[in-house]
């Protein structure tokens, strides 16, 4: 069975996988496989930027969004005349010529990755480039477009060092042939001075503890008086000391259901 398997960590938001997923599909007809892609409004593979935090604390994080060619895919479900069918490498197609055009399947798809041609009167998506497949090429031209390999394809069995520490995209995500890991975590940061002498505090120590584990993470400030605790929980409480040279602040109340940035935190050493 093949698979994709996307580690976000090294996704730098390029776009080259959505360029190529159009230049692979759209004006040209690749049925029985698919139709061609409209020029706009639709991307079988389109890249979301997320910006994390607030200014001056920010990261950026990017997602490649595709059909995730579900194994229990609703979309073959509700398909009255039997238009999306399961190859047996376990890809979803939606066969362009069979298609009705009711409109059940882009309503039942819980990751919205189907979409409508007005003017084919079809349902389109992702076919995984099953035409290169099934014409000898190894992998999808998303995959063959990424420079830094953050999208693999191939057997299943090949790609399980990454599928493995895969993560649930959502909550009722259900398994399918894409592979997510490191899906971006909260973080806390801050930037440490002393109010006195008006410069930044080096070296300071940072303990973050959560409330309900009694867990606790450490960093020392930089040379900017910064701090990052990156890779939290969602949705932990969490209480701050920062110490230097005996003096301590205590900051509580620190909630991971969004990014936090602290801001500047003033901390006299005298």
């Amino acid at each position: 069975m093949k698979a994709f398997a996307i580690d976000l960590s090294i996704c730098n938001g390029c776009r080259c996988c959505q360029i190529a997923c159009k230049d692979e599909h759209v004006a040209n007809d690749w049925t029985p496989y698919a139709k061609p892609q409209p020029d706009y409004g639709q991307f079988w593979i389109k890249v979301h930027e997320t910006v994390h935090g607030t200014v001056p604390k920010v990261r950026v994080s990017y997602f490649p969004q595709m059909c995730m060619h579900c194994e229990d895919a609703k979309c073959i479900e509700v398909c009255k005349p039997n238009a999306i069918y399961r190859r047996e490498d376990g890809l979803v197609i939606i066969d362009p010529v069979k298609c009705t055009g009711c409109k059940l399947c882009p309503d039942y798809c819980p990751h919205e990755n189907i979409y409508f041609n007005d003017n084919l009167n079809i349902a389109q998506k992702c076919t995984g480039c099953a035409h290169l497949l099934d014409d000898g090429w190894d992998s999808p031209r998303c995959v063959d477009a990424c420079p830094t390999e953050a999208l693999k394809f191939g057997e299943e069995s090949e790609l399980q060092d990454r599928i493995s520490r895969a993560e649930k995209i959502k909550p009722e995500s259900g398994p399918g042939r894409v592979s997510y890991m490191n899906l971006p975590k909260k973080f806390v940061a801050g930037t440490v001075y002393d109010p006195v002498e008006k410069e930044v505090i080096i070296g300071a120590t940072c303990t973050l503890r959560d409330i309900a584990s009694n867990e606790t993470f450490n960093v020392d400030t930089d040379n900017f008086g910064d701090f990052w605790f990156r890779s939290l929980a969602d949705n932990r409480t969490y209480s701050l000391v920062i110490r230097k040279e005996g003096n301590s602040k205590t900051i509580d109340g620190i909630s991971s259901a969004s990014d936090v940035n602290l801001g500047d935190i003033p901390m006299p050493l005298s």
